[in-house]
């Protein structure tokens, strides 16, 4: 698939309305609806420009806020599903997402549902979510996908609070029938960009050590299991698959860019499920594309540059030709270790993470332990010259990361 010409995900921002006051939020959602929202109308027009990708249809996911908040959300479902849309939805866990609502959504064609779970407990969950009673509501909205046959996700913010209790997450997740565990890796944008919350961020070191976890744990679990904005975890999964196979992690790399692998082909263990894993290589506007509540189109939630807005443009011209898009996939231009990094082509380092804490969103990852042979080599011919301002930044950076 050409990602310069087609998203695989089209992640649309329903509202920024939710119940919850999570302190993380990327999009500070707030109790009530914006009226300047997309309407029942637009967005059927939406789903139309989806379609006008083409067929095999990217997976269209709805998110907020709390698409719950909208009360035309089951209609919505619903027409996407009739024009033949694979259609996923993560709901806040509030009182609105009843067990009629959950078969409802199950009935108008909804082919997954996630729910976070930040937490092994409600004491660690509600106080992450700001609302007591969340902890509750989400495993009771698990059994009722149960109930329904409606697949479910799990999604985790890893920071500090939550970091041991991965493995006890793990543990309820795999009792539970889940389809995959998504851990997300907090980005400074929205209530995250606040220095109270910043802190909580765990280091790159930890990072690449979850990784390792993560690698064992696909091992033998009984869902699936992929990071999400750490996308040099997928460099950490060439490396021991290659080493488990006893072969050049170059060869293994070249047949994951020949044939566009999806995480699970390199290192199999998934479930039969009804959403396709992203391949390697999809990255902030690279395959993927999301569409604010009021039209803005953006490589991703969390990467705050506007391509265009789908009132004035067509949802395909915005990704196919639009600057913020057509440079972020651009890694000619990738700066720093990232821009000499062999694995950047089904990598490319988090482009959201880059643009938060430099300001530029084609910087290397700062939150990458790995030193690419050939960025080792340029610094020990060129350390004269790393004087300049960008080199100097991102350096103090990684510096920064591998200390902590």
């Amino acid at each position: 698939m050409d990602f310069n010409e087609r998203p695989f995900t089209v992640v649309w921002e329903t509202t920024r309305a939710c119940d919850l006051a999570c302190i993380h939020c990327r999009a500070e959602a707030r109790a009530l609806r914006d009226p300047c929202e997309l309407n029942f109308a637009q967005a059927q027009g939406l789903i139309q420009s989806v379609k006008a990708f083409g067929s095999p249809y990217p997976i269209f996911v709805l998110t907020g806020g709390d698409p719950a908040k909208r009360p035309d959300i089951f209609d919505i479902v619903k027409y996407a599903r009739s024009e033949g849309l694979r259609v996923a939805m993560t709901p806040s866990a509030t009182p609105l997402i009843t067990r009629d609502a959950v078969r409802r959504f199950a009935e108008a064609g909804l082919v997954r549902l996630a729910v976070s779970l930040d937490g092994k407990d409600a004491a660690a969950h509600d106080g992450f979510r700001g609302v007591h009673g969340s902890f509750e509501r989400t495993l009771k909205i698990l059994d009722w996908c149960r109930e329904f046959n409606l697949e479910s996700q799990i999604h985790t913010t890893v920071t500090r609070h939550v970091l041991a209790d991965l493995p006890a997450l793990a543990a309820m997740i795999a009792a539970r029938g889940i389809k995959l565990w998504a851990l997300f890796l907090l980005i400074a944008v929205g209530r995250a960009a606040r220095p109270e919350i910043r802190r909580l961020n765990i280091s790159a070191r930890e990072i690449e050590a979850l990784f390792h976890w993560i690698y064992d744990l696909t091992k033998s679990a009984p869902f699936d299991v992929t990071p999400r904005e750490g996308y040099h975890y997928r460099r950490v999964l060439l490396q021991r698959r290659a080493a488990e196979l006893a072969m050049p992690v170059e060869q293994l790399l070249a047949e994951s860019n020949a044939r566009s692998l999806t995480p699970s082909q390199v290192a199999p263990n998934a479930k039969a499920t009804k959403i396709l894993r992203a391949p390697l290589g999809v990255n902030d506007g690279k395959g993927l594309v999301f569409i604010s509540h009021t039209g803005d189109v953006q490589p991703s939630g969390f990467l705050n540059l506007v391509g265009g807005n789908i009132h004035s443009q067509s949802l395909a011209d915005i990704y196919r030709s639009s600057d913020s898009f057509v440079r972020v996939r651009d890694y000619e231009q990738l700066k720093g270790k990232c821009g000499v990094c062999e694995f950047k082509s089904i990598c490319g380092g988090s482009r959201s993470r880059a643009y938060a804490l430099t300001g530029d969103p084609m910087r290397s990852d700062p939150y990458c332990t790995y030193q690419p042979a050939a960025w080792q080599n340029r610094r020990s011919k060129t350390a004269p010259q790393l004087g300049a301002e960008a080199e100097t930044e991102i350096l103090q950076w990684e510096n920064q990361q591998r200390e902590t």
